[in-house]
């Protein structure tokens, strides 16, 4: 890395952490607060504190610090950012929106958080804030929450006779924001993520949901193959999603499983689930596939596995 990247990443860096107490000090409110109508903030300086969530959105190094300290996320895009106002219980510090844009959600704000600050500027402002150009032209910064136990996720979805999505150790942000949008579109109670997975709310996972890791419980899973006794003990069954399994997706049957939820298991690309992991799963499948091809994205693989599921699962 040359010396001007490293020197440009610092400023970066410093000016965000410089501004997140001053934005702390601004109001926010939870959706659904009934108030004023949303403020609404002609901007032109890139160093205004409202902006200051945004900074160097493109440098990983400088967001997760800054992100981890501030204790918020950012919400990326016009279809997740409607997803984010739809859905109750997240406490939106600020949004930054392109004039065009603010005009489009500004009746949905003063619907559903009117009372939360928003920053209109133009193209110029926000590209020297955020490091790239932003053609959504639509930000929100968010407060993090706590994750939901692990228990009360299986809980929940026993009750439903419903399914989960356990995640061993994948780390593209992309692909686990896919998996969300599959969950949410197959109707799983919750995402149980191990800790070698990604940050489910780091802004390409939530942009590339369509902001449904908003919607669909997030839990902490323990270590696996440790995890999965959690899991067992609740009464759900476990399914590891596996080229290599031993029984074909279309063969399993609801008879195999237990009367609890159906938990899938996937892990990254490549390596996919440990082996440890595959061993203690009560279940090894796979989807059957021409000649020469092993296997596919894992976003892909979980939707097909998942719609199987959901077919197995008690009307």
């Amino acid at each position: 890395m040359s010396s001007r990247v490293t020197h440009l990443s610092a400023l970066r860096m410093a000016a965000a952490c410089q501004a997140i107490t001053a934005v702390d000090r601004l109001l926010t409110t939870p959706v659904g607060h009934a108030g004023a109508v949303a403020r609404s903030v002609s901007v032109t300086d890139p160093g205004h504190p409202l902006l200051a969530d945004f900074v160097a959105l493109g440098d990983p190094a400088v967001r997760r610090r800054v992100e981890r300290e501030g204790g918020y996320f950012v919400v990326e895009g016009i279809l997740a950012i409607e997803r984010l106002l739809s859905v109750p219980g997240w406490t939106i510090r600020s949004f930054a929106f392109l004039p065009r844009v603010a005009d489009r959600l500004g009746p949905l704000i003063d619907a559903a958080a009117p009372a939360v600050p928003v920053a209109v500027a133009d193209a110029d402002v926000l590209r020297a804030v955020v490091g790239f150009d932003i053609h959504r032209g639509a930000l929100a910064s968010v407060e993090r929450r706590a994750a939901a136990p692990a228990a009360d996720l299986v809980a929940a979805a026993g009750r439903a006779g419903g399914l989960l999505l356990a995640v061993e150790g994948l780390n593209d942000h992309e692909n686990l924001g896919a998996l969300y949008r599959n969950a949410a579109a197959f109707g799983v109670s919750g995402v149980l993520l191990d800790p070698t997975s990604a940050d489910p709310f780091y802004r390409r996972s939530v942009r590339v949901s369509l902001g449904h890791v908003l919607a669909v419980p997030t839990a902490a899973l323990a270590p696996l193959p440790g995890g999965l006794a959690v899991l067992h003990a609740l009464g759900a069954t476990t399914v590891a999603l596996t080229p290599g399994g031993d029984t074909a997706l279309r063969d399993l049957d609801r008879a195999l499983l237990r009367p609890g939820p159906v938990a899938l298991l996937v892990g990254a690309e490549g390596a996919g689930l440990t082996d440890a992991t595959l061993a203690a799963a009560d279940h090894r499948v796979a989807i059957p596939m021409a000649t020469g091809v092993d296997s596919l994205n894992v976003a892909t693989a979980t939707a097909i596995a998942l719609h199987h599921l959901q077919e197995l699962s008690p009307r």
